[in-house]
């Protein structure tokens, strides 16, 4: 009898920590930021500099304040050959996870309001960035 009693709780016990489990999973969404510029280097690095600017102004906008960003995915395509230059456009897609719970509200006091990100310095001339959520 003790066994049965004890390998019921424990099942018991198994299912509630997977319960608990799904319910504390994260949300995610895959956000990208493109860059147009002249060769392939600069683009690149752009690309990904200016996604993890994107990402920290879209968390705030969202009232997430922990997040967790995944490898930086760089894909970069020739958009003008010309003999002495070419130009690229290089898009940096990275995965941004945050806890499935929404931010704690404090009770009573005012919060003061957040501080207003920097922004994003613009890409070198004659460059084209953009920036786009890829789901």
């Amino acid at each position: 009898m003790t066994y049965r009693t004890s390998l019921a709780a424990g099942l018991i016990a198994g299912a509630a920590l997977i319960a608990g489990a799904v319910t504390a999973e994260a949300k995610c969404t895959r956000l990208a930021f493109s860059v147009n510029d002249y060769g392939k280097d600069g683009p690149t690095k752009d690309a990904k500099d200016l996604l993890d600017k994107y990402v920290a102004k879209w968390a705030t906008e969202q009232g997430i304040t922990n997040y967790t960003m995944g490898k930086k995915d760089v894909t970069c395509e020739l958009f003008l050959n010309f003999i002495v230059f070419d130009e690229h456009t290089c898009k940096a897609e990275a995965n941004v996870c945050w806890p499935d719970t929404p931010p704690a509200k404090s009770g009573g006091a005012a919060s003061a309001p957040a501080a207003k990100p920097a922004p994003a310095a613009a890409p070198s001339a004659p460059g084209r960035a953009k920036a786009a959520a890829v789901n």
